[in-house]
């Protein structure tokens, strides 16, 4: 569970997001005493930053044409050592020569692939190399290869070493590796609060000698630009945005999970009744499901808004029930519910040896087996695919992971008025994430794995507006499959499909953001009863009856603390 004693970031000089004056696209990092040395790949600066005030300086200035295209650094006592393109070179003396600003490379090795990070311990160097698909290790002395690791995601990978582990950074995965230093085998991973991390730097705080681990981001962000010379003069522009962001995270061995950066959210959920149509009803029950608590998400508090409701529990699940004795079409309320939310990102860390030998699953059977919600699992299409995802797999880790690979490569994302059943979705090849949950649920199902609907919304990812209202444009629904033996695992519906054909990468594979809301796991989100009966969604619709307000605030970061 979300460690008891979870810690507010307060104004810590040392735990603040860093934006260096003059940076594009920050990428390896390293420290050299209290001072970030980096590097930025697009304008060729080496840079060193004060992590306390943003204060950089230019250490290269004689030399931008040596450094341009660099994307891995690495400081080892007094030499500095870089990634450019397919060679990797080296600086001696880098320490005295930063002083004087005379920085001469050396080449060390060229690699018949592009390297992109570096880091370097002892008499070892270990370098990434996307196109190659692993971690080479090479001899500091020698120059010579002596041993490869597979690289733990698909993205452009960055790395550093800290005692007897590598930390490795994936941009399109958004997470940090923490992999055993002999063995290349990874220990746990933890996803990043932010979008395509490109370097990572421990540093041991000063005052309190933690350790911090600081990873850069570097990317692009659309921002409305006012063009006085454009009818309208407002524009869709986008500019470069790079930053560095102190990454807090909680190990959870014995679960096999980790969490990562986490905030504390405030969230409304809230119906304004104004029907369409002509409509009677009496006697009504609005059902609307509540937060649920989970490892990721902790309910601090509810309270309702507009209206009060009771509370039942359905299925292990809160939900809200408003009541009303009639509703006619000219009537008007606001209600909803308003939750105080610890919301954390989370990454499972389990493998296919911990999905042998399994538990029966026949207390599941009956609810997560079947076709209960529109599935399509009678038709040939579906019972087709179904047979083609997994192929000759048994073991039910691999079938699942199968199943969402099969079903990225058979759909592209796309956003309709309504969502079909899955055999038209898969005939069709497009679908919206409601879609692509379909025919996860349904592939899934027909080969014995018991899974259920989760979500409901997604906070717009923006965590540095704190204070500010934040409102999602869509909801959002993925997917919770189920282990036996150990329990409900996440799966994001459509997310990751983000290459076409692959490979796909897997962050939200066992594993889901801090701006993901779980509300009401495995239930209806929101219900009608009228007289003690379900209302028929084809006779009453409740997006026919109401608008709703859907709005999040980010107040606080926060940072796991020690198990209470």
């Amino acid at each position: 569970m979300i460690p008891n004693s979870a810690l507010q970031v307060k104004q810590n000089p040392w735990r603040r997001t860093v934006r260096p004056i003059g940076a594009s696209a920050l990428h390896g990092m390293a420290f050299r005493k209290d001072a970030l040395i980096a590097i930025d790949a697009f304008s060729g600066y080496l840079l060193q930053i004060d992590p306390k005030s943003d204060n950089t300086t230019i250490l290269n200035a004689n030399h931008l044409p040596d450094f341009l295209g660099v994307t891995g650094l690495a400081l080892w006592e007094d030499t500095l050592w870089c990634t450019q393109d397919d060679s990797v070179f080296f600086c001696t003396d880098a320490l005295n020569a930063i002083a004087t600003t005379d920085l001469t490379p050396e080449q060390f090795v060229t690699l018949s692939y592009p390297a992109n990070g570096i880091a370097v311990a002892e008499s070892t160097v270990y370098i990434t190399s996307r196109k190659s698909g692993y971690i080479l290790v090479f001899s500091r002395e020698t120059g010579k290869q002596i041993a490869r690791f597979p690289a733990p995601g698909v993205g452009v990978e960055n790395i550093t070493v800290k005692d007897e582990e590598l930390w490795v950074s994936d941009d399109i995965e958004q997470t940090v590796y923490c992999l055993d230093r002999a063995t290349g085998q990874i220990k746990f991973s933890v996803l990043t609060p932010f979008e395509r991390p490109t370097g990572l730097a421990f540093h041991t705080e000063p005052e309190t000698g933690q350790d911090i681990l600081y990873v850069a981001y570097a990317g692009e962000e659309p921002y409305i630009r006012d063009n006085p010379n454009a009818d309208p003069n407002f524009e869709l522009a986008y500019r470069d945005r790079t930053f560095i962001h102190p990454l807090y995270f909680h190990y959870n061995e014995a679960e096999g999970y980790a969490l990562s950066n986490g905030y504390l959210i405030e969230l409304s959920y809230v119906e304004e009744l104004s029907p369409l149509d002509n409509v009677e009803l009496t006697d009504v029950e609005w059902r609307i499901a509540l937060p649920s608590e989970t490892h990721r998400q902790k309910v601090r508090t509810i309270e309702w808004v507009g209206l009060p409701f009771t509370e039942e529990i359905q299925d292990g699940q809160r939900v809200a029930v408003f009541k009303f004795d009639s509703l006619k079409t000219g009537d008007r309320h606001i209600f909803g519910w308003k939750a105080l939310l610890e919301v954390w990102s989370i990454k499972y860390r389990l493998t296919p040896r911990d999905a042998e030998k399994l538990p029966d699953l026949s207390p599941l059977q009956d609810k997560y087996l079947v076709d209960d919600d529109d599935l399509a699992m009678d038709t040939d299409i579906i019972r087709s695919a179904a047979k083609d995802a997994i192929g000759t797999e048994t073991n039910l880790l691999r079938k699942i992971y199968k199943i969402r690979n099969f079903t990225y490569d058979a759909l592209s994302y796309g956003i309709k008025p309504h969502i079909d059943p899955p055999d038209v979705a898969l005939e069709r090849g497009i679908g919206s994430c409601g879609e692509y949950l379909g025919v996860l649920l349904a592939l899934s199902r027909l080969n014995g794995i018991a899974c259920r609907t989760v979500g409901r919304y997604k906070c717009p990812p923006h965590p540095e507006l704190k204070n500010v209202p934040l409102q999602p444009d869509f909801n959002h629904v993925w997917m919770e499959f189920y282990l036996p033996g150990f329990g409900w695992l996440p799966m994001e519906s459509n997310p990751d499909d983000v290459v076409d054909k692959g490979p796909y990468p897997s962050r939200f594979f066992m594993g889901l953001s801090w701006y993901h809301a779980e509300i009401g796991k495995g239930i209806t989100f929101e219900s009608l009863m009228s007289r003690g009966e379900r209302v028929n969604k084809q006779e009453v619709s409740i997006g026919d009856l109401a608008l709703n307000h859907v709005i999040f605030t980010i107040l606080e970061e926060l940072q796991p603390g020690a198990e209470g």
